[in-house]
């Protein structure tokens, strides 16, 4: 059976180990889970100096060949430099409507990269919930064990139970913290792609 002294210790460890893992949360964004301040949309303008993208935006998936290309130069598991030989020979075979048609290759680019990155934010508020959901069950089995410990006379069944429930939780919530730091990069790890790719597609265009 866990000792009160030990279990006691080992919550205070979880979770300031959660804290340290976290900032602050906003009144706005109370559930996220990250260091990073929370921006769910790449900026187009740091990366951009291009034509607009209005009507771009519209139309890109119209075009077979850029819609294609756009998905495998969104794919993390395509190489950067693959990617910007894809970028460069797309430049190569458009002749005159080079501008017009890397235009509309960014625009699919933007657009796919920038739902994959919401996707990825919302998913981490899902993940921020969770911990905090865990660590409040895990409060709430504290102080169940300590009740149970505090009765006159101790049930202790009751309390070994209660005990390792508590202990499974605990490591449940760990585990979960420690993956913490791993899954708040993804969002920059989108947003580096996003824009290399946008930086090729630019220097295409001259």
């Amino acid at each position: 059976m866990i000792q009160r002294s030990l279990l006691l210790a080992l919550i205070s460890l979880a979770f300031a180990g959660a804290a340290a893992a976290q900032t602050p949360p906003q009144p706005s964004q109370p559930d996220w889970p990250c260091r990073q301040v929370r921006v769910p949309e790449l900026a187009i303008a740091s990366v951009w100096t291009g034509p607009p993208l209005d009507d771009a935006m519209k139309h890109w998936r119209d075009d077979q060949t850029v819609a294609d290309l756009v998905v495998r130069l969104a794919q993390r598991r395509t190489p950067l430099d693959e990617a910007e030989a894809l970028i460069a020979q797309f430049a190569k075979s458009a002749g005159d409507k080079r501008k017009q048609r890397l235009t509309t290759l960014f625009a699919g680019v933007y657009e796919r990269m920038n739902d994959e990155r919401r996707d990825v934010v919302n998913g981490l508020d899902r993940f921020g919930r969770r911990l905090k959901g865990m660590a409040e069950k895990a409060r709430e089995e504290t102080q169940t064990m300590r009740d149970l410990q505090d009765q006159t006379p101790p049930d202790a069944e009751a309390i070994r139970t209660a005990s390792e429930a508590l202990q499974w939780r605990l490591r449940l919530f760990e585990e979960q913290r420690r993956m913490v730091g791993y899954v708040c990069e993804s969002p920059a790890l989108i947003e580096q792609r996003f824009g290399v790719l946008a930086r090729a597609i630019q220097q295409a265009m001259e």
